[in-house]
């Protein structure tokens, strides 16, 4: 493995400067010095400070760990050769098929701004959320603060974690039996990833039902199914959601959207023009 942050600097600014603001859908208003993205746009992008961008440009931030490089290479668009060049200037083990990887394809991203009317998530194969957009966030609440087991779907459900969400009885038990399911054959894939293996092994200290699924080898699917989403401000959203796999990058891509029938569309709507702050 190779570490030269001076290298890795030259390289993350032309990938900056390549990169389009009108093909990520980010306004361009203003006089603009950068050809492409400015480090403000691509912090934000990536969930960094704008200083570490900085430093990270100007060879002054080393080893920058897996997580960021995933966040930075998600922002930029990078190809799957591009995002192992980036590892390698970082000194960073490249991502590996034994290893869940958070690689969201350019192709896929531009498939997911498309749908940026719905509410949607982006998951790996254990489950850990990789990216969200802002509807996602006003409608089930801001998870940027997150960090670790705390951005693991599986973690918080059976952790009893605060969520906004309630299903009922028969809802819950398809869920769970399916995201065990989904784990349990990402364990099977994914023998060698580490964290991945203390995740199952966390959840079955934790979590009797967990554990109990666990044992049982039950399989389920994820089916479209409807939850209700108590928002602070607007009272219970009904959605309907539903599990989008993607073939060939083992992403988890989960979509809402209004069932028929139902006051949601125009819900979405208002969500859209508040974001996360609150009405008043």
């Amino acid at each position: 493995m190779s570490d030269d942050p001076v290298a890795l600097g030259r390289a993350l600014r032309h990938w900056r400067d390549r990169t389009s603001p009108r093909d990520l859908g980010l306004p361009l208003g203003g006089v603009r010095r950068a050809p492409g993205l400015r480090r403000e746009e691509l912090a934000q992008l990536a969930g960094l400070s704008v200083d570490y961008v900085v430093r990270l440009e100007r060879g002054r931030a080393t080893s920058p760990s897996p997580q960021v490089l995933a966040s930075l290479a998600r922002a930029l668009r990078l190809t799957g050769t591009e995002r192992d060049h980036l590892y390698l200037l970082a000194g960073q083990a490249q991502p590996t098929t034994g290893q869940v990887s958070p690689h969201v394809p350019p192709s896929v991203q531009r498939l997911l701004d498309q749908l940026d009317g719905s509410p949607l998530s982006v998951h790996d194969a254990a489950w850990n959320l990789i990216s969200f957009n802002p509807l996602w966030a006003a409608l089930m609440g801001d998870p940027s603060p997150w960090r670790g087991k705390d951005r693991n779907v599986a973690w918080r459900h059976f952790t009893h974690q605060s969520t906004r969400v309630t299903h009922a009885p028969d809802q819950q038990d398809r869920f769970e039996t399916a995201l065990v399911s989904d784990l349990r054959s990402s364990a099977a894939r994914y023998p060698k990833d580490k964290r991945l293996s203390e995740l199952i092994t966390g959840l079955r200290g934790a979590s009797d039902r967990f554990d109990d699924l666990w044992d049982s080898h039950t399989v389920g699917f994820h089916t479209t199914d409807s939850k209700t989403v108590h928002h602070p401000d607007l009272g219970p959203v009904t959605v309907d959601c539903d599990t989008l796999t993607v073939p060939g990058s083992d992403l988890r891509i989960v979509v809402c959207s209004p069932p028929a029938g139902t006051a949601t569309a125009g819900q979405f709507a208002l969500l859209n023009a508040i974001g996360t702050q609150a009405l008043s």
